[in-house]
């Protein structure tokens, strides 16, 4: 297992057809797709928290190139219900919704963190200048526990700023990349012969 490949182990977990892999959904009904407490109409419902769960999670195990389709399979005995076209807009609406939501996200943390660095800069400032004083002006122990104490205290008010520029940014901008994939994904309705098994 551990000395498989990436292609390996995707091929043993999603078919292809062509140069696509088939992120495959199967469902009893049509309807099982959208969220049932949702009163929207049809173009604007939400997707089931279960369905957009498994559908992230699928694209997120490929590398962002990786060409893929969106396939969902419903039994022949499903009644009628929207047509291909229409199934294609209401998920590209609601992934390009879950994608501008990330967008405002990322664009949110990335103005927390320039105003953590601001306020990180001027205190470390301040701590740097009133080490320097107590540097100056006492003598023995507590000059020493003091210049340390506002050094430590200088530094630890950079820790946010770092976290958000070295840590938090990048995870929301790869989230952000997924949810366009996914919302840019050719999507295929297909009909099987029977309901899939429970």
């Amino acid at each position: 297992m551990f000395g498989q490949t990436l292609a390996q182990r995707l091929a043993r977990r999603y078919r292809r057809e062509g140069d696509a892999y088939l992120v495959e959904v199967h469902l009893r009904e049509l309807r099982a797709l959208f969220n049932s407490l949702d009163p929207a109409p049809f173009l604007d419902k939400d997707l089931d928290d279960e369905a957009e769960q498994y559908i992230v999670g699928a694209v997120e195990e490929f590398p962002l190139g990786t060409p893929l389709k969106l396939v969902f399979h419903v039994p022949a005995t499903t009644p009628d219900g929207p047509g291909p076209a229409l199934l294609a807009d209401s998920i590209r609406g609601y992934f390009d919704y879950r994608a501008a939501h990330a967008g405002r996200r990322l664009d949110l943390l990335l103005r927390q963190g320039r105003l953590s660095l601001l306020i990180g800069v001027g205190f470390l400032f301040a701590c740097l200048g009133a080490r320097s004083v107590v540097v100056g002006t006492l003598t023995g122990t507590l000059r020493d526990i003091l210049a340390e104490g506002l050094l430590i205290s200088g530094w630890v008010a950079m820790w946010r700023p770092l976290q958000i520029y070295l840590y938090d940014w990048w995870p929301l901008v790869r989230h952000l990349r997924i949810l366009r994939k996914i919302r840019d994904l050719p999507v295929q309705l297909r009909v099987t012969g029977r309901p899939p098994a429970r």
